[in-house]
């Protein structure tokens, strides 16, 4: 049986000695050379021809990382890594095992040669190993880079002391993943006097006018794409437009649509977070809040703003969502007071909309 034919690679003299001998007492391995640095290594890869090469972290001239992203990319080719007991050493370790390193094995900082010694068995294992594999070419990923997950202080800051103006009962209502027919199915039990609300659904831009015509099509109310400035009376649905923060502000007599280009709250834009939050500041006690179907848990802290500042809250159980993750977020973090199947929503909403504001503050507390 042929031997496997190994390149020691490591910037110690010391550590190249002491493996290379090591190595060479396994009667499967043959040591056919030792490098103090990457561009030694290249020069004897080429003449030499090793089945494996065992590579230390870090070098001289070229750190071990970028030899080895080399040498996966141009030569593929079986390495065990030789890594420190660092933290920095298990980071590098883990990364060069991303880019094709077959295994590796931890150098000790002290005693060197009594270590090699006892671990000789284990290391000459994986170097065999190793042979035996056929590493890929490395292919660098171009990353994405994932924005921040931003909260809603991005957008609006929270109100210190949340008011309630003009007396009206103002519905908020957010969902994502199901939400489009859960909405559906609200809206379709409202009557047409019934309170104003105000709806974010994750939904793209191009898709939310389109969804508001239908929504106005199938409910008494009238459903429309929010418009910046946009009044807000009963009898009326405002669904955010994709790629535009709904918020609810006070215009000095009235409550009125705001539309806010900021950047994605928890990933999202339009965030329910953010809408619940205005929602809180400009209406406290008279609005009522409401978490659909969603995944994820956007909406979850802002409900719970808005039962802080005397409003009634509640959330679709879990039956009938089909994703319980914004529901289940805001129920798990005591945002809301009620858990309810979505066919019975719309019915409690008229309810606690005749609720006085006095009352409604005290059932949230």
């Amino acid at each position: 049986m042929e031997k496997v034919r190994v390149l020691v690679v490591d910037d110690s003299a010391l550590v190249r000695k002491l493996l290379s001998a090591m190595l060479d007492s396994d009667p499967g391995i043959e040591v056919v050379g030792a490098a103090a640095d990457p561009l030694i290594a290249r020069d004897k890869i080429k003449q030499l021809n090793p089945d494996v090469l065992t590579l230390d972290v870090e070098m001289p001239r070229m750190d071990g990382l970028t030899f080895l992203e080399n040498l996966m990319r141009l030569r593929p080719m079986p390495v065990v890594m030789v890594s420190s007991l660092t933290e920095r050493g298990a980071e590098v370790t883990l990364r060069a095992l991303e880019i094709g390193a077959v295994d590796f094995f931890t150098k000790p900082s002290s005693d060197l040669a009594n270590c090699f010694a006892e671990s000789a068995q284990e290391i000459c294992t994986k170097v065999k190993l190793a042979a035996r594999t056929r590493p890929r070419a490395y292919t660098q990923v171009q990353k994405i880079a994932v924005p921040p997950r931003l909260s809603a202080d991005a957008v609006l800051p929270r109100s210190q002391s949340p008011g309630t103006r003009g007396g009206t009962r103002i519905i908020a209502v957010g969902a994502s993943t199901g939400g489009t027919e859960a909405i559906r199915v609200l809206l379709e039990a409202m009557p047409p006097d019934a309170p104003p609300m105000v709806i974010t659904q994750h939904i793209p831009a191009a898709f939310s006018g389109p969804f508001a015509a239908r929504m106005n099509n199938c409910s008494a109310m009238r459903v429309c794409e929010a418009r910046d400035g946009q009044p807000i009376q009963p009898g009326h649905a405002y669904i955010a437009p994709g790629g535009e923060h709904l918020l609810v502000m006070w215009d000095g007599a009235k409550h009125v649509c705001r539309l806010h280009d900021g950047p994605q709250v928890n990933r999202h834009k339009p965030s329910v977070d953010v809408l619940f939050r205005s929602t809180a500041a400009s209406i406290g006690a008279a609005a009522i809040g409401v978490l659909l179907t969603g995944m994820g848990d956007d909406g979850a802290r802002g409900l719970l703003e808005m039962r802080e500042s005397g409003a009634p809250t509640l959330v679709q159980d879990e039956a009938s969502s089909v994703v319980w993750g914004m529901p289940g977020a805001a129920w798990k973090l005591g945002a809301a007071g009620e858990k309810l199947p979505l066919e019975d929503i719309a019915a409690r909403l008229l309810v606690l909309a005749q609720q006085p504001i006095a009352s409604a503050r005290r059932a949230a507390s």
